[in-house]
């Protein structure tokens, strides 16, 4: 199977565009909130999102399956047959949709054999994008300007910036920013914590709780091309589809592969 290429990625990017644009029409007005059996929020902008990018992907004619947060839930006798498929979130951060402070993202990954191949993360708030192709390097692009690219902090010395999860804070994290020593910590929605590790301005995201597949895929992609890694703890590369369940296990993102991560777990 080819290796997937730059023009393929345009045509992921003008999708994922297409579904940021129908975001913003829900985000500028008054809109209702569902919540889903797990109660996490579900509103019109999640689905619009979804339909947009789901047919916008089959539309390319690859025939590769669309695995999306909004989409039909799909057997694992069926996905473990595949080799190369979309994994996508239409809206990561729904939550930060709701509070209305920006930082949301859509999200569209390529898998091949378990491996993120290609990532897109957009922000619809500003319209800035990331994206990451396996062996072509990872890229930010302000609307009007050209691509500018990613390299991750390395060495990673001195005080280490550590992205924390704005919604989601729990005691193992805490534990863990205390064994790490100096650290300075942002708040940050979605999957923007790996976009400003894979800028360099962030170093570490640890990882201690539920997330789900599609929450994670397109912005490792985009990290690790730009130098860094994501990792379980026991230093096992982050994969997908690889068991019957679409929940993460725990992870720590890394711009420098080398920190000693594993002290900081003991």
């Amino acid at each position: 199977m080819s290796a997937p290429g730059p023009d393929l990625r345009e045509q992921v990017i003008d999708i994922a565009r297409d579904a940021a644009a129908a975001i913003l029409e829900v985000y500028e007005h008054s809109f209702d909130v569902a919540h889903k059996s797990d109660a996490s929020p579900l509103t019109a902008a999640d689905l619009a999102a979804h339909r947009i990018i789901d047919a916008g992907l089959r539309a390319l004619g690859h025939g590769w399956p669309v695995l999306s947060e909004e989409g039909a839930s799909i057997p694992w006798e069926t996905r473990r047959r595949w080799q190369r498929y979309w994994l996508v979130d239409p809206l990561d951060g729904t939550r930060e949709f709701v509070k209305r402070n920006g930082e949301f993202t859509v999200n569209i990954a390529l898998i091949d054999a378990g491996e993120p191949v290609m990532g897109v993360v957009l922000a619809p708030v500003g319209g800035m994008l990331w994206h990451g192709l396996r062996g072509e390097g990872a890229f930010q692009r302000r609307i009007g300007a050209a691509d500018l690219p990613l390299r991750t902090r390395a060495p990673a010395t001195g005080t280490l910036h550590v992205a924390a999860s704005r919604s989601h804070r729990d005691p193992r994290t805490e534990a863990l920013l205390s064994r790490i020593g100096d650290t300075q910590t942002v708040g940050l929605g979605s999957s923007l914590k790996f976009c400003r590790i894979a800028e360099g301005a962030m170093d570490v995201y640890p990882r201690f709780g539920p997330t789900s597949e599609w929450d994670t895929a397109a912005a490792q992609c985009v990290l690790e091309c730009a130098g860094g890694a994501v990792i379980a703890p026991d230093g096992r590369p982050f994969r997908y589809n690889q068991r019957d369940t679409l929940l993460n296990g725990d992870f720590l993102a890394l711009g420098d592969p080398g920190l000693p991560w594993r002290t900081w777990l003991e």
